[in-house]
């Protein structure tokens, strides 16, 4: 049983979004796939992580135990007693605790002789909600194998217990664009449907992992928008955006988009050779952002979103990237 889960990319409201201020994200056609096969041993759960270069056999009182392990680091974390950080302390415990997760909450440990395979084509801890799709698709194959009868209502609140680890409180803004698929605003809990015209040229840059994690950036950033009126001037951009893909205008699109560049630059969670990359973009007609937290150390800053009527391969060679094109993805979580 395969289950496919797409990556986002926020157009818009990064950061602000924690002032109470909306975000733009739309899903894209990058994926991450869990395949789900019975065992032959009734008690053992395989864990096939390939991205990860992750093998490993699990006895069911095992996986019990680490289940138990992690969520009463987490209640630790809830408590104040720990880090975040100190809670899934390996990339491979998330998916560990997705299924043992699944497994508990429908009382299948019974039967868990099963073998999980997993890989991805989203960039990990690159703002493009990989860790979310992951959840989504073990838990999705998890429940189609099993034959459990799951709505995505439910399917959606599971996931968030599983991201709450990952992220300490999740506003579950990628779990549900990767689940609806799609584009999508978030504002104060609610999401409404928006689209993006198909045929916009729309490219994706990864300029490696960031030096800080997402938290470290958003403490830094929450101070500034509050001492501001920044958090304001990034909920006008982003109006700007979603009048900017009602009318089908991309111009105003690209102006819309270097406009929350430059916020996000006052943030500094830019790194200077990010926005080097970007000025001379922008020199070129282009239009470009980072799309997740960004960094407040090094020289990286993940995923860079460019709006450019003109392929920007050239461009992007030049300071020793490469630009892939990217369209929507309008399916979301689906079996294979």
């Amino acid at each position: 049983m395969k289950a496919i889960a797409p990556g986002k990319i926020i157009l818009s409201g990064e950061h602000a979004v924690v002032c109470g201020q909306p975000a733009l994200a739309i899903a894209v056609d990058r994926y991450a796939i869990a395949s789900v096969i019975s065992h032959s041993s009734p008690a053992t759960v395989v864990f096939d992580l390939l991205n990860l270069k992750h093998h490993k056999d699990m006895t069911v009182k095992a996986l019990k135990r680490f289940k138990s392990r992690l969520s009463k680091d987490y209640h630790g974390f809830l408590q104040g007693e720990r880090s975040i950080k100190d809670v899934l302390k390996l990339p491979h415990e998330l998916s560990h605790f997705a299924l043992s997760n699944f497994l508990e909450r429908f009382n299948r440990f019974s039967d868990a002789g099963i073998h999980l395979k997993t890989e991805s084509t989203i960039p990990m801890g690159c703002g493009m909600g990989s860790s979310a799709a992951m959840i989504l698709a073990v838990k999705f194959a998890l429940a189609n194998h099993f034959k459990e009868d799951i709505d995505k209502e439910h399917l959606f609140q599971l996931a968030l217990e599983t991201e709450n680890l990952q992220h300490g409180y999740s506003s579950g803004l990628d779990l549900r664009v990767s689940l609806q698929g799609g584009a999508l605003e978030y504002h104060n809990g609610q999401f409404s449907p928006l689209v993006v015209p198909p045929e916009w040229p729309l490219y994706m840059v990864n300029t490696g992992s960031p030096g800080s994690t997402t938290g470290e950036c958003v403490a830094h950033t929450k101070k500034l928008l509050e001492k501001s009126s920044r958090a304001e001037e990034f909920g006008a951009v982003t109006h700007a955006v979603k009048i900017a893909l009602n009318q089908h205008h991309f111009g105003d699109f690209q102006i819309a988009i270097r406009a929350n560049h430059q916020l996000l630059t006052s943030l500094d969670v830019v790194p200077l050779p990010v926005q080097q990359f970007i000025r001379y973009l922008e020199q070129q007609q282009a239009a470009a952002k980072i799309c997740g937290a960004g960094s407040i150390v090094g020289h990286s800053a993940g995923v860079v979103l460019i709006a450019s009527e003109q392929d920007p391969q050239s461009w992007c060679h030049h300071f020793g990237y490469t630009a892939e094109k990217i369209t929507g993805d309008r399916r979301g979580l689906r079996l294979g």
